[in-house]
């Protein structure tokens, strides 16, 4: 990723009221029905084609692993599968575990170092050698050694893209126009634009993670997304308050205008294709889930919200606590049902989850 969205793309660090420690419930819930039992049935098909009848060894990469109490909830899970497995298996040993965790640099790597050393201690009385590991740098960039991992799992991240397309801010075409009809005349093109972004970064991530992959290694992955032919986009929730903000002036309107979110939510469909040509993974299962209604408390939402985006959004608009603190009253009022954004903003937003395995 671009040096500056390096550093402004991490969440909320240490524990305070505004941190993503303290506001990430929503992420821990959404798709995780879906996913865990996948990655549990994962590790058990790759504990199954790996058996020698002697010990063996297992990598395992979470891909944007974030801080705070989910850093290690897709872990935890392919651990329990597998100590259930081998306490099932009297007489096999269990395998030596290693355990990679991934961010950007700027994550909160001193909560994810302590968390970890935990989690290690809690798997020693099982008789399992688990080393583990943090890996900072961008996933659209090589992480790993050629044939490393035997699994990848990555939750709520892979709607993040490199960078914001190029050929918006060239053109100078803003993410929210002040103008509604010119909104509404441009937000086609603008969905466009992303959506060609999603489909060069995805396509990088599959290449590099088939080149990370043993042959038949596995990745389950999850991200917010949308359904076909939608012109609804996961940088609402941002940019819609800012521009309340905006027209009071408690922000500027010119840097609103420059401000682009590196993100963007695909359709089963798009991901779908972009898997298929791309050529070195075959699909397994692919799910799309409608997020759950009763997750979508606006004071909450629009915590979560804050907690992931407020890095980002005072580097580039140089913000104090207090407008924050406004930005979350404006986010909440436009959340509570029979506002006018209440619809639009909660509408038919989705999760969409795959199940993937390297061709050999």
């Amino acid at each position: 990723m671009a040096t500056e969205q390096q550093q402004c793309l991490c969440v909320n660090q240490a524990d305070g009221e505004a941190s993503y420690a303290r506001n990430s419930a929503i992420q821990n819930t959404t798709g995780q029905n879906w996913i865990k039992p996948v990655i549990e049935e994962v590790v058990i098909g790759l504990l199954q084609w790996k058996s020698t009848g002697a010990p063996s060894t297992m990598v395992i990469a979470d891909l944007g692993c974030s801080s705070g109490p989910n850093a290690l909830a897709l872990v935890s899970t392919a651990v329990n599968a597998l100590l259930h497995h081998h306490a099932a298996q009297h007489h096999q040993a269990p395998p030596e575990l290693r355990v990679l965790l991934n961010d950007l640099p700027n994550n909160d790597f001193n909560d994810v170092a302590k968390r970890l050393v935990s989690f290690q201690q809690s798997t020693q009385s099982s008789g399992m050698v688990m080393t583990a590991g943090i890996v900072p740098g961008s996933f659209y960039k090589r992480l790993f050694p050629n044939n490393f991992l035997d699994l990848v799992v990555s939750s709520n991240t892979l709607h993040w893209i490199s960078e914001a397309p190029e050929d918006l801010k060239n053109s100078m075409i803003p993410l929210y126009d002040e103008d509604e009809g010119l909104r509404r005349a441009r937000r086609p093109l603008v969905i466009q634009a992303y959506r060609e972004q999603y489909r060069k970064d995805f396509n990088i991530f599959l290449k590099l993670r088939a080149q990370e992959l043993v042959p038949g290694g596995r990745m389950v992955a999850s991200m917010l997304g949308s359904r076909p032919n939608q012109c609804i986009a996961p940088w609402d929730f941002i940019t819609i308050p800012l521009n309340d903000m905006a027209s009071r002036g408690l922000i500027s309107r010119e840097m609103l205008d420059c401000f682009y979110v590196p993100m963007y939510g695909p359709s089963d469909m798009e991901l779908q294709a972009i898997i298929q040509d791309e050529g070195s993974f075959e699909i397994n299962k692919m799910h799309v889930h409608e997020l759950e209604k009763s997750l979508f408390v606006p004071n909450t939402m629009a915590h979560a919200m804050r907690a992931v985006f407020e890095p980002m959004i005072v580097q580039h608009f140089g913000l104090s606590r207090d407008v924050m603190d406004e930005f979350v009253r404006t986010l909440e009022q436009q959340l509570i049902p029979g506002s006018p954004h209440h619809n639009f903003l909660l509408g038919d937003r989705v999760l969409v989850s795959v199940s993937l395995t390297r061709r050999f």
